[in-house]
């Protein structure tokens, strides 16, 4: 093999430049799906549905919390909430805020014009083109950690990105948390599942950066997902105030599969999506005002023949249009769809319908993007070479955002003038050898050579090609620094938890 078509073959598996990108700051109009008038209809709609419906509160301290800010709350734990208590509890929410990082030169900003985005979240199984669908271990969840890591296109380590399933269920988030310190220093969420689980994610974060340091910033990012239709149980609820008293970021995230958990129409299923979430946040704002917070958006529909969930349906992108400027109508950080694919394998089906789910998350200026990297099978599996995939279109999607430069120099009016006469070329101009290296995004991944240079260098497809990629990334990987006696703190936590979660689980 040539020199040359060593180089074509290898290129993108070099380690990429952590600290060489920025977080995006979004230069591309919004998008706006629908009138001012359709938009005030869909909010007078939910405040129907929270003034007449309400919205289940299957937790005594949250009713107790809830009715001392004057919501009304019946005998089946169904909270009625006033539309001008919503308006008033939503303006104390803040429309921006920082996430805190390990490194912070890592830090990032939720809101404005800014987008954040996270890894996979959550799956059981991995799979990779060698080995198959298998159940995650603890080895997956700290090379997601090490490849979420090494990328710049990933700007937090986000939670628990799969489960380690051969570690103890009792103290696996304990694990899982340990893991997220030692091999990344970038924002992580932390494990939320329930209140116990999120108060053991903030009691070691306080380990790590001091209680003073925990009052004064957010180093934490809970999600709380409400169980549609219209229900948010004790696990989610003993989180969010977990979270909220201790001035972490509280994420309220509405779980609905159009056709089962909301209506199998658009407009239904955002009004009711938009009353659930606005429930979460005015909870959190009586918890504590001023909490961080974010509007969340998870809506897909299912296959209404099987019941199967379907990742990159048009109905779900035309919700999450709407459930962005509803967000932006609130003033408060829009929480929007990642790369979704309910593709098994990293093929062109996962590309298809990973494409049309983020795409309209970019253009309605979504600012945290959770499972933007990796997500296969509904979230129930973690793909390796579809994790490096989507970053080449998180990267794409950085350079995208930054919309055009309207510097002088972009006009190349000197090459065009004086440089190139009529049916030249632009290939050796001066303003061409000087933007030559930074001109254009290239996907390293993606094979832009002839068919007979590609098969000349092997005919790989684009899963073989990743396949490498993560091999490379995971050889050149560093830990980040750690002080050795916060990682022995850390450690000494954790196993003086271990024997106290361990028997609650035996006797519950």
């Amino acid at each position: 093999m040539s020199s040359e078509r060593k180089r074509r073959r290898d290129r993108g598996h070099a380690p990429q430049p952590v600290q060489a990108i920025k977080q995006p700051y979004s230069q591309v109009p919004v998008y706006n799906l629908i009138s001012e008038e359709q938009l005030q209809l869909v909010h007078d709609k939910s405040m129907q549905i929270l003034e007449e419906g309400g919205i289940a509160f299957y937790y005594d301290q949250a009713t107790e919390i809830l009715k001392k800010h004057g919501v009304k709350v019946d005998s089946d734990s169904v909270a009625y909430f006033d539309r001008e208590l919503v308006a008033e509890y939503l303006a104390k929410a803040p429309s921006e805020f920082t996430w805190s990082a390990r490194n912070p030169e890592k830090d990032v900003i939720i809101g404005g014009n800014y987008a954040c985005f996270a890894p996979v979240a959550g799956p059981p199984f991995v799979q990779d083109i060698e080995k198959g669908r298998r159940p995650s271990k603890q080895d997956d969840l700290i090379n997601f950690l090490k490849l979420t890591q090494m990328t710049p296109y990933l700007h937090t380590s986000g939670s628990e990105t799969v489960v380690p399933s051969d570690v103890p269920i009792a103290h696996r988030h304990l694990e899982t948390m340990f893991d997220h310190f030692i091999y990344g220093d970038k924002p992580m969420m932390g494990v939320y599942h329930t209140g116990l689980t999120g108060l053991d994610s903030i009691n070691m974060a306080k380990v790590a950066f001091g209680e003073t340091a925990m009052q004064e910033k957010h180093y934490l990012h809970c999600i709380v997902n409400v169980s549609s239709p219209r229900r948010l149980d004790d696990r989610m609820l003993s989180s969010l105030i977990a979270h909220a008293e201790n001035n972490q970021i509280v994420n309220v995230t509405p779980f609905i599969l159009s056709g089962a958990m909301g209506p199998v129409s658009i407009l239904g299923t955002v009004a009711q999506l938009n009353a659930e979430t606005l429930a979460g946040i005015v909870f959190a704002q009586m918890v504590k005002p001023g909490t961080p917070c974010v509007y969340g958006s998870f809506q897909s529909v299912i296959n209404l023949q099987s019941g199967a969930p379907v990742m990159g349906a048009p109905e779900s992108q035309l919700a999450l249009f709407i459930s962005g400027q509803l967000a932006r109508r609130y003033g408060v950080p829009f929480r929007a769809a990642g790369n979704y694919a309910s593709s098994k394998l990293s093929d062109a089906q996962a590309a298809y319908e990973s494409v049309i789910s983020m795409g309209p998350s970019v253009l309605s200026q979504g600012n945290f993007i959770l499972h933007a990297a990796g997500w296969l099978e509904s979230g129930l599996t973690a793909g390796y070479e579809k994790f490096v995939l989507d970053l080449e279109i998180l990267g794409m999607y950085h350079t995208f955002l930054k919309g055009i430069n309207w510097d002088e120099d972009e006009w190349a009016m000197d090459a065009i003038l004086h440089e190139v006469p009529p049916g030249g070329h632009h290939l050796g101009t001066s303003h061409t050898m000087r933007h030559f290296k930074t001109a254009f995004y290239r996907a390293g991944l993606f094979d832009y050579d002839s068919g007979e240079a590609w098969q000349a260098n092997g005919s790989q497809d684009a899963a073989q090609r990743a396949s490498k990629k993560v091999k490379t990334m995971l050889a050149n990987y560093e830990a980040p620094p750690l002080d050795d006696s916060i990682r022995e703190a850390l450690r000494a936590y954790i196993e003086e938890r271990k024997p106290n979660l361990t028997a609650a689980m035996i006797v519950g």
